[in-house]
């Protein structure tokens, strides 16, 4: 698997880009910004992007998928709940291959309904849900701390220690981190019940 963490425009977003080094073929998650940046790193790697896939719906993250479907044909993938223009919707549990890659698709609302995680392989992409020592945003229009925490620890705290993090931004004193390490250091993630989340999510 090639694995490529792209730096991006002016909010400090990262772009995917994920390819299947045998067949050439490849996704791209989160493509707003810098499109000439990433093709010029697809043609290098000599990957053919396929598909493109939102992390959620937010436009620092989709405003480029119009002009990556027009260099590159791919389809645009996105949760079911999501109001942007896709061509495929997917929901919790849904499987995209691309050539000999298999991209798991967890669905984790709370920074805003349609967000998604992406594991691929040991590697999850977590958009705007989990960052490096922190978490998203819940105070945005579609926001829920409520569905956020579920998100949290229901969902992406249930995964192995040694799963390694990759954010939708650069917010961290790294680039990327583990599940294992975010447990034990992100402060947000320290043991509270759903009612106390709320509380400390609301705290300015």
């Amino acid at each position: 698997m090639m694995f490529k963490q792209i730096s991006v425009g002016p909010m400090d977003n990262f772009a995917y880009l994920i390819g299947d080094e045998l067949t050439g073929e490849a996704i791209v998650v989160d493509c707003a910004w810098d499109i000439d940046k990433i093709l010029k790193i697809a043609a290098r790697e000599k990957l053919r992007i396929q598909y493109i896939i939102n992390t959620h719906s937010h436009f620092d993250h989709t405003q480029g998928n119009l002009t990556m479907v027009k260099y590159t044909g791919a389809k645009v993938v996105a949760h079911v709940d999501s109001t942007i223009h896709k061509d495929i919707s997917v929901k919790d549990g849904d499987i995209l291959r691309v050539g000999g890659l298999k991209t798991s698709v967890l669905h984790t609302p709370g920074h805003s309904p349609d967000g998604i995680c992406l594991l691929v392989g040991n590697k999850l992409l977590t958009g705007d849900t989990l960052f490096v020592g922190e978490c998203g945003r819940t105070d945005l229009p579609g926001s829920s701390p409520e569905a956020m925490y579920h998100s949290l620890f229901e969902k992406l705290m249930k995964l192995p220690d040694d799963v390694e993090i990759y954010p939708g931004h650069n917010y961290g004193r790294k680039l990327s981190s583990t599940i294992g390490y975010e447990k034990n250091n992100n402060y947000v993630l320290k043991p509270r019940s759903l009612k106390e989340f709320i509380l400390f999510m609301k705290e300015p």
